[in-house]
């Protein structure tokens, strides 16, 4: 087996798992997957925020309704959780689309610490009608994708969210 010399380490192209860290001498910011989740997310965001306007929606009155309506009930803490999002922020959203009479909320019988969320008939035509807009997005973002290749996104996805609970000290 040949050694392996400084020369030879130095001219051998980085790869895109050390081109993408930011402790790589070599790092591109283009190449940073964190960084392209980002501006892909910022473009959907601002898009959807635009179209969401329309119907006096806003982005996590759209993930709380859509929460809601695939887990009814639900807590306001779940819905924090699985938004990933302040539970003081999501308390705001939550009271914002009571008030606006898409959702009930009541304390949970037997631990009224606990505030349960429910969404009523007004608030699932509006989660369809917010669903029709978010499909026009998926379908133009994911045009050119087949179906194995989306379920490999969502997997890797899925695998990284779950490495960003491993948290480092």
């Amino acid at each position: 087996m040949p050694a392996v010399t400084a020369k030879s380490r130095t001219t051998r192209p980085a790869d895109a798992k050390q081109r993408g860290d930011p402790g790589f001498p070599q790092f591109r910011i283009a190449d940073s997957p964190f960084y392209l989740l980002a501006r892909t997310t910022g473009r959907y965001s601002i898009d959807m925020e635009n179209a969401l306007r329309a119907i006096d929606m806003d982005l996590p009155s759209w993930r709380a309704l859509m929460i809601v309506s695939e887990s009814n009930p639900s807590s306001v803490s779940e819905i924090a959780d699985r938004a990933v999002m302040r539970l003081s922020t999501m308390t705001r959203v939550v009271q914002r689309l009571e008030k606006r009479g898409l959702l009930k909320v009541e304390r949970r019988k037997g631990d009224a610490r606990v505030t349960e969320v429910y969404i009523n008939s007004k608030g699932m035509r509006t989660a369809r009608q917010v669903r029709k807009i978010a499909s026009r997005f998926y379908n133009l973002a994911f045009h050119d994708l087949d179906a194995a290749e989306i379920d490999l996104l969502n997997v890797l996805l899925r695998r990284v969210f779950r490495n960003l609970a491993l948290r480092p000290d």
